[in-house]
């Protein structure tokens, strides 16, 4: 989409350009009459392997192992059966993280899969990709996270009645608040209360992992007796076994959204996914032991949150703790996801499928302010008006479908561009076993919830439409071009943005 020069009022009433090319120098207070500038404002290469590692783990680890680790152990049949699918599936996802490792060396952008598919497969599909993220699953997904935060975060008050809905959902809109105002002011401390959480969330599955184990230990594997009691396996259902352990360890591919902010790509992004991956499949499997030590597969299955049950028959009245570290763990998966996905539109926008103001930078915070809270609005609305789980179903095969593809784009470059630089290369089978398993895993939606499936579909083909008009037709009417330079001028001026400096 071409960029229109407009001359831009700059907060401190200084003219700049509002395009991504040529433009005034600007100091480090946005004058871009000062001489040569202090420091570019643009995104600084703050992310370390600790933050990577935090990002990763913060991101994949939510409320999901705490409350309802039963999809796996339900659809498996048997408790040795659902921990080889446990591990099985973090396996898997370590196929798919490595594959993103490789893609994340080779193509140093920002903007995770959206990125890799505009790069392999070009602008249309990457549209379609981004327009999904945009209207329906990312908002729904983190109005999901949020709600959790805000149920178990107010649960310890009003032990051992119920919380009200509305208490739910103000107490979600102050968490949704609180991670885009971090978000909006500094990426160094949204990085450091991400390590923060991260070690909390590592905390509360060692409270769980350690007392289990002692169990173990002092004998207690009656509920380990007949782990793969045959007529107890039902084959039918290990694939939506398998489904429900891919969405446990989904996030892995988070570090990627942020790459140009990443410290030594080429050593850093392998080396925190690897690292992250075998502490997520490790802890993920000790705490399924550790809740067997204590509950049979009867008793977790009717358990309505699995942890608070556990510390309840270990720890008596520190239960009341779970909900907490619970809802640490909820806002920890917020803030690492909306850390990303702000820099996945940063992204689009500057590849000029966006407006031009989500790429600006605020001139003092050197943080992508527009690109944090555009999802601010929707989230709210969706919180209050949408039928959050339903748009989830719609949507949620949509993610794998297009992690598939960016997978298959992996494969699809060896071939089409077989001189690019790979300082980290996977052996072939990697991404093809975990491109096959995408793609299973959305014929298993099709095949499971075809009416919800079909729905999704429907709603991400208005993507093609929408690419058609906003993006594709470069002769948009004159009253069109005015009205969006307006709001862009406004914006840029509101928000104290400014284009970033190459």
């Amino acid at each position: 989409m071409p960029r229109r020069t407009v001359s831009v009022p700059h907060p401190n009433g200084d003219p700049t350009p509002s395009n991504l090319g040529e433009k005034a120098p600007l100091n480090s207070n946005g004058d871009p009459h000062a001489g040569a500038p202090e420091e570019k404002v643009e995104l600084r290469k703050k992310v370390t392997l600790l933050r990577g590692i935090s990002i990763i783990i913060g991101t994949i680890i939510g409320a999901g192992i705490f409350i309802s680790p039963k999809g796996i152990l339900k659809n498996s049949g048997s408790v040795g059966m659902s921990l080889v699918v446990w591990i099985a599936c973090g396996i898997l996802s370590l196929f798919g993280a490595l594959s993103y490792a490789e893609l994340g060396t080779c193509i140093k952008k920002s903007g995770g899969h959206y990125t890799y598919i505009l790069e392999a497969f070009g602008p249309q599909v990457a549209f379609v990709r981004l327009w999904v993220d945009m209207i329906a699953i990312r908002p729904a997904g983190l109005a999901v996270i949020a709600l959790a935060f805000g149920r178990y975060i107010l649960e310890p008050i009003f032990m051992p009645c119920g919380v009200p809905e509305i208490a739910i959902k103000l107490a979600t809109t102050i968490g949704i608040t609180m991670v885009m105002y971090l978000n909006s002011m500094s990426v160094s401390w949204t990085a450091r209360i991400q390590i923060f959480l991260t070690f909390s969330k590592l905390l509360a599955m060692a409270i769980i992992i350690i007392p289990g184990l002692y169990q173990l230990f002092k004998g207690e594997t009656k509920n380990f007796e007949n782990a793969f009691e045959v007529n107890s396996i039902d084959l039918t259902g290990l694939p939506l076994a398998f489904y429900s352990g891919m969405y446990a360890y989904a996030g892995w591919f988070y570090l990627n959204f942020v790459t140009e902010e990443v410290e030594n790509p080429e050593r850093t992004v392998p080396l925190a996914i690897c690292i992250s991956m075998v502490i997520v499949m490790i802890c993920y499997t000790m705490t399924n032991v550790a809740y067997y030590t204590v509950m049979s597969a009867e008793e977790l299955l009717a358990s309505s949150a699995v942890a608070v049950t556990f510390a309840e028959k270990l720890m008596g009245n520190f239960s009341f703790a779970v909900p907490v570290f619970v809802a640490l763990s909820c806002f920890g998966s917020m803030n690492g996801c909306l850390f990303a996905i702000s820099r996945m539109f940063f992204v689009a926008s500057r590849e000029g499928q966006l407006p031009e103001v989500l790429s600006m930078i605020h001139i003092r915070r050197h943080t992508p302010l527009p690109a944090v809270i555009v999802l601010y609005p929707i989230t709210l609305l969706i919180l209050f008006l949408g039928d959050i789980y339903s748009l989830l179903n719609f949507m949620s095969f949509l993610r794998w479908l297009f992690i598939g593809v960016a997978v298959v784009g992996l494969i699809y470059l060896r071939y089409t561009r077989p001189d690019m630089p790979r300082p980290f290369k996977v052996p072939i089978f990697i991404p093809a076993v975990f491109s096959f398993t995408c793609f299973f895993m959305v014929f298993l939606s099709l095949y499971s919830d075809p009416i919800n499936t079909g729905i999704g579909f429907a709603i991400s083909l208005t993507g093609i439409p929408a690419y058609f008009i906003f993006i594709h037709f470069e002769r948009k009417p004159k009253w069109f071009q005015k009205l969006s330079d307006s709001v862009n001028r406004s914006l840029q001026i509101i928000l104290e943005v400014v284009p970033a400096e190459h």
